[in-house]
C-alpha cells in the first residue's frame, strides 16, 4: 500500500510551514534594517501626515470659501432683513449643517442691517449666548438700522429649524459697515480673508472669509472660522506627542498653535497683538521656522532639518493660500527626530509580537480549516459508500462553505439520483455488481438457478373492463407486494412484462438453498395475493388470480445485449420450462406447478400433489409435474442422493433450445406470450 496521510495533516503542515517561513523572513529583514530603516520610515510617516494636515487645513478653508461663493450669488440675500428672512435662515442653517468648520455665516448691508447664523452645538457657544436648552442655531438680526424702528434681536432655533425663543440683543448700535471684513470686501471687490480678530458676538479670535454680492457690491457675505477650530485641525498627536504645528501670517505672527496651552495664551493676548507680547508666547522652534520660511527649498515642500538645544528636528513648511486668500500664510509642522525613531522602534517590537500572534493564529486556523475540509470529504466518502451499497436513505451531504466541495457534493447527489432511478429498473443486487468494477458476477456464465414465473388469469378481460389508470394502480399495488416478498426470500426480480413477473434465485446472489427459497416465495406470494383480493373486494376492485410456475436447473446467466444497451437475464431451457409450467395451471386448475427437479430437492420440506407426466410444447419427452401445496410435507419422499446437476433430466435440449427469457412463446390456449 502506498504511503498516504490525511488531508488535514498535509494542509496543517503546509500552512504552518508557510507562516513560519514568512515570519522568519520578516524578522530577519526587520533586524537587518535596524535604526536606518526606522529613521527612513519615520521621515516618510512625518511627510505623509504633515501633508495631510496641511491639506486638511486647506480643505477647511476651502469649505468656507465655497460657502461664501454660493452665498454671494443667492437672490434672497439682496434684500436686507427682515425681508425674506425665512429663506435667508434656511440657507444659513444648511451651510452650518454641511460645512463643519464654519462656526457662523453672516451678511452685512449698506443700510447697516445685519444677519448672522451661529452654530451652537458647542456647549461653550451656547453658554456664551445664554441660549436655551436644545438650541442648535442662533440668529442675530439687526434691521432698519438708520430709523427709529430698528430691530436688534437674537433668536434661537432647534435642529429642525423651529423657533425656541427670542430676546433683544444687548448692543443695538452694532454696525456691520464698521467691521474689518465688510470694509476689506468693499475695498477689494472680491473674496478676502480677514483676521484673526476678536468677534463681536462671541468675543473669541476669529478668521473671516468675506465677499461682496454679485448683484449688489454694497452687500457683503462671509463665514467665520474660530481659531479654536483651526487649532483642532492642526492636531499632530498622531505623529508624535511632542510634535507641534503652527499657522503663521505674512508678518510671521502666530495665528494658531497645535498645543492647547499655547493656544490659550495666544487667545488671551490676541486682542493686543503687540510683537513683544506674542514673542513671549512663542517657543524657540517658531523662531527657527520663521527663518526657514525664507529658504526657497523649504517653502517648496521639502523637509528641513535643524538642531536646537542639542536635539534634531524635522520641519515641513507649506503655504496655505488658495484663490487669492491668506497670501503669505503658512502651515509649519515640527517633529523631534528622536520621537520618530522611538516610535518606529516601538512599532517594530509590536510588529514582531503581532507576527508571532498571527503565526500562532494562522496555525490554529489552518488546523480548523483542514478539519472542516476533511470532515466534508469524509462525509462525501460516506455518501459515496452508501450509494455503492444502494442505500439512498437520508438527505445527502450537508452544504459546505467551500464551493469546490459543494460542486463535488452536487455531482455525487446527481449520481445518487441516477443510480436510485437505475435501481428501480434493474435488480438492486445486479446494480451493486454493475457499479463494482472488481465484480465479475454479471458476466454471462452457466450456473444452477431456480426460476419462478407468475401470471394473472384473465388479465386481458380485467384490462378491458377498467380504465387504464385503474389498471396501472391495481398492478402497482400488486407488483409492490410481490417484489417485497421476492426480495425478502432472496430472489431477484429480473423483469416485469405486462402482468407477469420473472424471479430468479442463486444469481446474482449465491444461495445454496435456492430451491427451497423459491418454493417458500411462491407460497408467500400466493397467500399475499389472496389477502390482496380480500382488500380488493372491499373497495370494488377485481380479484387477481395468479398462477405460478417453478423450475430449477442450469442456465446461462449474465448481461446480454448490444454494446450500447444491455440487460441482465437468464437464458436456456430451464427458463422456458418454468414459463410453460406457469401456463399449465390453466389446464389443471392449479395455482403453483413445480417440476420434478424441484420436487426431487425439497419433497421432504414441502407438500406436493403429483399431476403426472405432461407433454409441453418444445420438448420431445413428457415432463413430470407436481403441484406445490404447502410448506409441510404430507407423506414425505424416499431419501435419495441429490443429482449432480439439477437439470440433468432436461439437459438433452438445453443447448439446442437455449433462448433468452425475453423471447415470447405461446402455449395452447394462450393469446399472448407467457413470458417475455
Amino acid at each position: 500500500m502506498r504511503w498516504s496521510k490525511p488531508l488535514r495533516l498535509h494542509l496543517s503542515v503546509l500552512v504552518a510551514t508557510l507562516l513560519l517561513c514568512i515570519a522568519t523572513v520578516l524578522v530577519v529583514l526587520s533586524f537587518s534594517q535596524g535604526r536606518k530603516a526606522a529613521i527612513v520610515a519615520g521621515e516618510k510617516q512625518m511627510r505623509q501626515m504633515s501633508l495631510r494636515l496641511v491639506e486638511g487645513y486647506k480643505y477647511a478653508l476651502k469649505g468656507g470659501y465655497e460657502a461664501v461663493a454660493v452665498a454671494s450669488a443667492l437672490p434672497q440675500l439682496v434684500s436686507s432683513p427682515p425681508h425674506e428672512l425665512e429663506r435667508k435662515q434656511a440657507f444659513f442653517f444648511e451651510v452650518l449643517r454641511n460645512v463643519s468648520n464654519v462656526t457662523s455665516i453672516l451678511a452685512g448691508y449698506q443700510d447697516g442691517s445685519y444677519i448672522q447664523a451661529i452654530n451652537t452645538t458647542n456647549p461653550n457657544v451656547r453658554t456664551a449666548l445664554s441660549a436655551p436648552d436644545g438650541t442648535w442655531f442662533a440668529v442675530r438680526i439687526v434691521a432698519a438700522h438708520d430709523n427709529a424702528d430698528a430691530i436688534a434681536a437674537m433668536r434661537f432655533f432647534n435642529a429642525g429649524g423651529s423657533l425656541l425663543g427670542e430676546r433683544q440683543f444687548d448692543d443695538p448700535t452694532f454696525d456691520p459697515r464698521e467691521r474689518p471684513w465688510y470694509r476689506a470686501a468693499l475695498r477689494y471687490g472680491k473674496p478676502v480673508s480677514v483676521g484673526p480678530f476678536v468677534s463681536g458676538t462671541l468675543k473669541v479670535p476669529t478668521l473671516t472669509i468675506a465677499a461682496p454680492l454679485k448683484d449688489n457690491r454694497q452687500i457683503v457675505v462671509g463665514v467665520n472660522i474660530h481659531l479654536e477650530t483651526a487649532s483642532r485641525l492642526l492636531d499632530t498627536s498622531e505623529i508624535s506627542p511632542r510634535a507641534r504645528s503652527y499657522i503663521l501670517d505674512e508678518q510671521d505672527n502666530l495665528v494658531a498653535h497645535s498645543d492647547p496651552a499655547m493656544m490659550s495664551r495666544i487667545l488671551g493676548m490676541v486682542s493686543h497683538r503687540s510683537a513683544e507680547e506674542v514673542g513671549t508666547v512663542l517657543d524657540r522652534t517658531v523662531e527657527t521656522v520663521s527663518k526657514l520660511r525664507k529658504d526657497p527649498e523649504t517653502t517648496a515642500g521639502n523637509i528641513a532639518r535643524f538642531d536646537l538645544d542639542g536635539e534634531r528636528y524635522l520641519a515641513l513648511i507649506a503655504p496655505v493660500a488658495f484663490s487669492d486668500l491668506f497670501k503669505g500664510s503658512s502651515v509649519a509642522v515640527v517633529v523631534p527626530l528622536d520621537d520618530l525613531v522611538s516610535d518606529a522602534n516601538r512599532q517594530l517590537v509590536r510588529n514582531l509580537f503581532m507576527a508571532a500572534a498571527f503565526v500562532i493564529a494562522g496555525i490554529g486556523a489552518s488546523v480548523l480549516l483542514s478539519r472542516l475540509i476533511s470532515a466534508s470529504l469524509y462525509q462525501l466518502a460516506y455518501e459515496a459508500r452508501k450509494i455503492g451499497d444502494l442505500d439512498f436513505a437520508g438527505k445527502g451531504a450537508p452544504h459546505s462553505w467551500i464551493s469546490e466541495i459543494n460542486t463535488l457534493a452536487g455531482a455525487l447527489a446527481a449520481s445518487r439520483r441516477a443510480i436510485a432511478q437505475f435501481a428501480l429498473y434493474v435488480p438492486r443486487e445486479v446494480v451493486r455488481r454493475i457499479v463494482d468494477p472488481a465484480d465479475t458476477s454479471t458476466r454471462a456464465s452457466r450456473q444452477d438457478v431456480t426460476v419462478l414465473f407468475t401470471d394473472i388469469r384473465d388479465f386481458t378481460t380485467i384490462s378491458e373492463q377498467h380504465p387504464p389508470e385503474d389498471v396501472v394502480e391495481i398492478l402497482t399495488t400488486y407488483f409492490e407486494q410481490l417484489n417485497e416478498i421476492a426480495e425478502r426470500h432472496g430472489g431477484t426480480v429480473v423483469q416485469y412484462l405486462g402482468d407477469s413477473v420473472f424471479v430468479m434465485w442463486n444469481a446474482p446472489i449465491r444461495d445454496p438453498d435456492h430451491v427451497e427459497s423459491g418454493c417458500r416465495c411462491a407460497l408467500a406470494m400466493s397467500a399475499a395475493v389472496d389477502e390482496l383480493n380480500d382488500n380488493n373486494r372491499k373497495i370494488g376492485r377485481p380479484d387477481l388470480r395468479t398462477r405460478f410456475g417453478l423450475h430449477t436447473g442450469q442456465a446461462v446467466v449474465g448481461s446480454f445485449g448490444a454494446l450500447s444497451r444491455r440487460q441482465y437475464t437468464a437464458m436456456g431451457d430451464t427458463i422456458n420450462v418454468a414459463s410453460r409450467l406457469e401456463g399449465l395451471n390453466k389446464e389443471f386448475g392449479t395455482t403453483i406447478l413445480a417440476s420434478a427437479a424441484i420436487h426431487a430437492v425439497v419433497c421432504d420440506r414441502f407438500s406436493f400433489r403429483a399431476i403426472g407426466p405432461v407433454k409441453i410444447k418444445g420438448r420431445s419427452e413428457p415432463v413430470d409435474v407436481h403441484e406445490l401445496v404447502s410448506s409441510m410435507p404430507l407423506d414425505g419422499c424416499p431419501p435419495k442422493e441429490r443429482p449432480p446437476s439439477l437439470s440433468s433430466a432436461f439437459s438433452s435440449r438445453e443447448e439446442g433450445e437455449m433462448v433468452q427469457g425475453g423471447i415470447g412463446v405461446r402455449l395452447k390456449g394462450e393469446q399472448r406470450p407467457v413470458h417475455r
